[in-house]
């Protein structure tokens, strides 16, 4: 049951022959290798918009007549109260239900819908959609029924995502006596009709099988194909549903034997072995609520969704699931139970093609990295105080367990394993983190390093267009706050000279990409510093500003660095490297340097012997698969390094995009940094994925705040990194953490995690005394002098 997927006549036999257990053991594996352990489920709240229909099932109970109905529709304010609940209740989907087209049935819809001004229940379906959206924030998932292309037109700018239950492939079963009789929406043709409509129109689409209505095992499997043709003709079905039919009171059907758990297991089963990995299978966990483990095991991804709201109003019997309950029987298979939104992750990457303009940034702003639910409200840079809840224990499976064994040997892990390493969730997140921060005990010990620095952004002016720079003043980024501003030489060394001062040991210097700077101002910069303070170490330049001093001189990279070595600089901060993947660059910068040359420059620097940093920047556009590539271009590059025995990295530097002033973000085109458990993800992972090789993982107090700084230094950091006393790029993108955290505030945090504080020196060695005690009778800082430039002539005023 390895490789391609069946064929119909190989499905068939399976379904016939196969034991339950092996179909089991296949399908458990195809969904492992391609979702990875968590299980997925919406949070939603269930909106019965009307349940009169025009079709009449013969196992239904949601559809009545309208003698059985206090009113045939629900009214916009009953919409609304039902969505306003659950948004209170931290939903994210709102799931409209009705039944279809009853005006061609019942003249008291027809008179309703005219009474509200509406000329159809689609129309009407439209503007309710339309409100809870712009009302509660909660995402319409539409099942109204067969549409035509028209009216698939008109109802796409309403919601994301929307269903139709195939049901079936079996014309029989719409004919006299059969369930779907009387029933002219529920035909086969008509139903794999308006799938493939729905595939046309480019929406991302739920479908299904009803199981145990009178179909055969070979028209179950019919109706498998039949799904499988339709997504591999337009690429649309998001997720099939494999339900179970339960005998209903006062129903035709009443009487009518249910499928055994044994049948629904093996259609689950043979779903995750038909359909393409990428199509999620479900099963809904109300109607099964004793077979919940044995669901987990034949294959499925999904659960559907679930409403700490409103019942199943089509299963009004079957209570939902309680979350803790349903998450405690997925741990217990190695799975956490992880929430999502009604647009499945690579619908979302997608999004320009399958989702309406209306949906896409707010889809963004409640995703995380994986296209997942983002259930936190914590933001880089915000303020806001660090979320609770991250586990410090927890179990890993055996896999997992084998692969962190792996990585604090010291191996090189690949793409794939890093990627899972960013997936891990509930008892394996809790595990990770664990493992991390006993690695990082064994390689540095116990104590919390911190640098009394000064940064000197000496301007803002930039000829780049960086989306995610908030900071540069540009022809493109000129409505963005702040003026812009060129200061002097002797101005960056009267802000050195108070630093020193003040205690500092290091000045870290970076800067816009000047128009009128040349390699000579950077080579003037550094000996200006030196000739007034020659013992302070200069940590500057990114690696773009040596790209282009280098070119204005018309020099090797090599030949300017040895220029500036001599000239006083001491190290290199491994800055603009952000994603070292092209895909993503092409995308936040696209001018700015290729992944091969920020490596070329960073290489070139280690070859004359200069220390650098190393860092990313992450949140944004791209995914953890591109976190995975950035961390093994670092690993390589200084594997490579080490092999030459000169300059190092000496710390990785994860930084969460700050999103608040972000061009990138405000042109709605990325989201709002990473959450709280991929921030801290991102440094446990770096410590793992980078040892032996890079000893030190640095935490941003700027973006993480305080506290989000403590639970990185928590999960494998060790390093607080500098105090600042000006901090004017997370500053310009919209964080809130303050400029300066001075010495004694950096020793009152790490001391309140039961760690040692260590101040150093920028190559990790000690401080002298003198820098200790200047740092602990810092006297405050002057204001620093920023000389504005005419934004046309960027000249001085």
């Amino acid at each position: 049951m390895g490789g391609r997927p069946p064929a119909e006549d190989e499905a068939l036999a399976l379904a016939r022959l196969a034991p339950l257990g092996a179909l089991m053991e296949g399908a458990r594996a195809l969904r492992d290798a391609a979702w990875g352990d968590s299980l997925t489920y919406s949070r939603k709240v269930f909106i019965p918009l009307t349940q009169l229909c025009r079709d009449v099932c013969h196992y239904c109970t949601f559809a009545k007549a309208p003698r059985g109905l206090s009113a045939p529709y629900l009214t916009r304010e009953a919409v609304l109260a039902i969505a306003r609940a659950g948004a209170e209740a931290g939903c994210k989907e709102a799931l409209f239900t009705l039944g279809e087209r009853p005006e061609l049935r019942y003249p008291a819809a027809r008179l309703a819908l005219e009474a509200m001004g509406y000329p159809s229940t689609l129309a009407y379906l439209r503007d309710m959609a339309l409100a809870v959206f712009e009302e509660t924030g909660l995402f319409p998932h539409l099942n109204p029924g067969s549409m035509s292309a028209g009216e698939l037109a008109e109802l796409r700018p309403a919601g994301p995502s929307m269903g139709i239950m195939l049901e079936t492939a079996s014309p029989r079963l719409s004919e006299r006596g059969g369930p779907h009789w009387g029933s002219p929406d529920k035909t086969p043709e008509a139903r794999i009709a308006a799938i493939a409509r729905a595939g046309e129109a480019r929406v991302p689409f739920t479908s299904g099988l009803l199981i145990g209505i009178g179909e055969t095992l070979e028209e179950r499997v019919e109706g498998l194909f039949a799904l499988r043709r339709l997504h591999e003709a337009h690429g649309h079905i998001q997720e099939v549903i494999i339900q179970n039919f339960r005998a209903k009171p006062d129903t035709r059907m009443a009487a009518a034997p249910e499928p055994s758990a044994e049948d629904l297991l093996r259609m689950v089963a043979l779903a995750r072995l038909v359909l393409p990995v990428e199509m999620s299978v479900q099963a809904p966990p109300n109607l099964n609520p004793d077979t919940l483990d044995a669901l987990i095991e034949a294959g499925i991804n999904d659960w559907g969704g679930i409403s700490p709201v409103t019942r199943d109003h089509v299963n009004p019997e079957a209570p939902w699931p309680h979350l803790d309950a349903l998450a405690a029987r997925c741990e217990a298979h190695g799975k956490a139970l992880v929430e999502r939104l009604t647009v499945y992750p690579r619908f979302l990457r997608a999004a320009e093609r399958f989702i309406d303009a209306r949906f896409r940034q707010p889809l963004r702003d409640a995703s995380d990295a994986e296209g997942l639910a983002r259930c936190e409200g914590w933001r880089a840079g915000s303020g806001a105080v660090a979320p609770p809840g991250l586990p410090r224990r927890g179990r890993a499976s055996a896999s997992l367990d084998a692969l962190l064994d792996r990585a604090e040997a010291g191996s090189r892990l690949g793409e794939d394993e890093i990627v899972r390493l960013f997936a891990v969730r509930g008892e394996g997140l809790g595990a990770l983190l664990a493992r991390a921060d006993a690695l990082r005990a064994r390689s540095v010990g116990q104590s919390v390093s911190f640098v009394v620095n000064r940064n000197i952004n000496y301007t803002n002016i930039c000829t780049f267009r960086c989306g995610f720079c908030a900071f540069s003043k540009g022809s493109t980024h000129d409505d963005l706050r702040g003026t812009p501003y060129d200061i002097s030489h002797e101005e960056i060394v009267r802000r050195a000279t108070e630093a020193w001062e003040r205690g500092a040991s290091e000045v870290c210097l970076q800067g816009g990409i000047h128009p009128h700077y040349t390699g000579e101002t950077y080579l003037g910069i550094c000996r200006a510093l030196k000739a007034a303070l020659p013992q302070v170490h200069i940590h500057a330049f990114s690696p773009l500003e040596i790209r282009h001093g280098a070119d204005t001189l018309g020099l090797s990279l090599t030949d300017y660095l040895e220029r500036l070595k001599g000239a006083g600089l001491s190290t290199l901060p491994g800055t603009a490297a952000e994603i070292l993947d092209d895909e993503v660059r092409t995308v936040i910068c696209p001018d700015k340097l290729s992944t091969d040359e920020w490596c070329e420059v960073i290489s070139a620097a280690h070859e004359v012997g200069l220390d650098t940093t190393s860092t990313v920047m992450f949140g944004h556009v791209e995914t953890p698969r591109a976190w995975a590539r950035h961390l093994l271009r670092l690993r390589d590059l200084q594997e490579r390094s080490l092999a030459r025995g000169r300059g190092r990295i000496t710390e990785f530097v994860p930084l969460p995009f700050v999103h608040m002033e972000a061009p990138l973000y405000r042109k709605g085109l990325a989201r709002p940094g990473p959450t709280f458990r991929e921030a801290v993800l991102m440094h446990a992972v770096g410590r793992l994925v980078l040892h032996p090789l890079v000893p030190n993982v640095q935490t941003s107090w700027t973006k993480m705040g305080p506290l989000g700084a403590a639970a990185c230094l928590a999960a494998g950091a060790n390093d607080l990194g500098g105090t600042l006393m000006n901090e004017s790029i997370s500053r310009a993108a919209g964080a809130g953490h303050g400029q300066e955290l001075p010495p004694e505030a950096m020793v009152g945090l790490i001391e309140s995690l039961g760690r040692t504080p260590r101040q150093r020196r920028t190559d990790y060695g000690e401080v002298p005394e003198d820098r200790r005690q200047a740092g602990r009778a810092a006297a405050p800082l002057t204001a620093p002098v920023n000389m504005r430039v005419d934004r046309r002539s960027r000249a001085v005023v």
